[in-house]
């Protein structure tokens, strides 16, 4: 992967680069769609190309290691052939995932034993096998094994956890040496910074991780509950010391204001499943704040979705018939939704991107993040 910067805001920490790998160029800032089961909920492929237009979007080796299974990917040769996509693929390491899974699970220094939320099966993640899995899956961006701390987090725990995600690190390093490629393109590795919400810790964490010389590096452990001006503490420490010749990934990140938030102190890319999981409980993101399409107000509005026409489904519709639809529990409904949701953040990322270019992301941010404070 090749990573170069384009323009830096004057203003605040914000870039603007390009990333290159072996399925294409993605522009950052970027926001990667969910797709967590080899599927972005609810959207078809072309729909996701067409009318989305990502560069990249992310699978969960979790989910994909239960279902279908890593033998079946490899039958159909990677997981870009399984669904049908010939761009960009992330996926995370399922450190998250066996996190959220507190009462199922069991972390040792060999590992995590977990048990399946599917069926009740017991299995095993170490640094070496999460290294296979991710091989299997032949993502273009794979992530590091590491814990994902709860929030609060006790000091001494977190400084504890945070060492071992850091000596898991070198155990997924020297096993990726070891392990070939299973596809005709490359893979490139982002360890991850820990730390909770101790400076000291993520200072000490992020001095690690750029030790390590990756080509991309990640942040993890935030947007787990602690208050915004917490996680935007953590990230201004962790921005400060990685290197800024390569790409920083916010996991788990956010809200569109928590997004630009952070391109302004110097993220370049994000993910969250908010966009998709509200848009199916009939929250709409728009440049003027949330839209509550169940309410009443919008029953007898037939103006378009959006004005901004973020997407085609934004002229086709009106707030009235998409309110209709989620008021009949029709599956389109949720599905126009979807399609919103996840064109504005990719909207709003290219803005973002466009305004660095330009020089004035700093001023148009403010404004922006005012804008979307608001419930329709």
């Amino acid at each position: 992967m090749k990573f170069e910067l384009k323009a830096k805001d004057p203003q605040s920490s914000a870039r603007a680069g390009v990333m290159t790998t072996d399925h294409g160029e993605i522009e950052t800032p970027i926001f990667m769609p969910v797709g967590t089961v080899a599927s972005v909920k609810g959207v078809h492929q072309r729909e996701l190309k067409k009318d989305i237009n990502p560069d990249i979007i992310l699978g969960n080796t979790y989910h994909l290691f239960l279902r279908p299974k890593t033998t079946i990917l490899e039958q159909a040769g990677g997981l870009h052939k399984f669904m049908n996509w010939d761009r960009n693929i992330l996926t995370d390491s399922g450190g998250y995932q066996v996190y959220s899974l507190s009462a199922n699970r069991k972390i040792k220094e060999e590992g995590v034993k977990f048990k399946s939320h599917i069926d009740g099966s017991m299995h095993m993640f170490t640094p070496e096998n999460v290294m296979e899995i991710q091989r299997s899956i032949g993502a273009d961006i794979i992530m590091a094994f590491d814990e994902c701390t709860p929030y609060p987090c006790d000091y001494n725990y977190a400084k504890r956890s945070m060492h071992m995600t850091h000596r898991w690190l070198n155990r997924c390093i020297n096993h990726l040496e070891k392990t070939p490629l299973k596809y005709d393109y490359g893979q490139t590795f982002f360890p991850i910074v820990q730390g909770s919400t101790y400076k000291d810790l993520r200072r000490q964490s992020a001095e690690y991780i750029a030790n390590a010389g990756a080509e991309g590096n990640a942040i993890g452990g935030l947007s787990v509950g602690e208050p915004a001006e917490e996680m935007y503490a953590m990230t201004e420490v962790v921005t400060e010391i990685l290197p800024e010749d390569k790409p920083r990934y916010l996991m788990g990140v956010g809200t569109p204001i928590n997004i630009l938030e952070n391109i302004a102190l110097g993220i370049d890319m994000f993910d969250c499943v908010m966009p998709t999981r509200n848009a199916r409980n009939g929250m709409l993101f728009t440049a003027h704040g949330t839209i509550n399409i169940k309410n009443k107000k919008w029953e007898n509005d037939f103006s378009a979705i959006d004005d901004m026409a973020i997407t085609f489904v934004d002229t086709e519709y009106s707030k009235a018939y998409l309110r209709h639809l989620f008021t009949v529990n029709e599956i389109l409904g949720k599905q126009i939704a979807t399609i919103h949701n996840l064109g504005f953040y990719l909207w709003l990322v290219r803005e973002a991107r466009k305004h660095i270019l330009a020089g004035d992301f700093r001023i148009w941010k403010d404004k922006m993040v005012k804008q979307m404070d608001k419930r329709l």
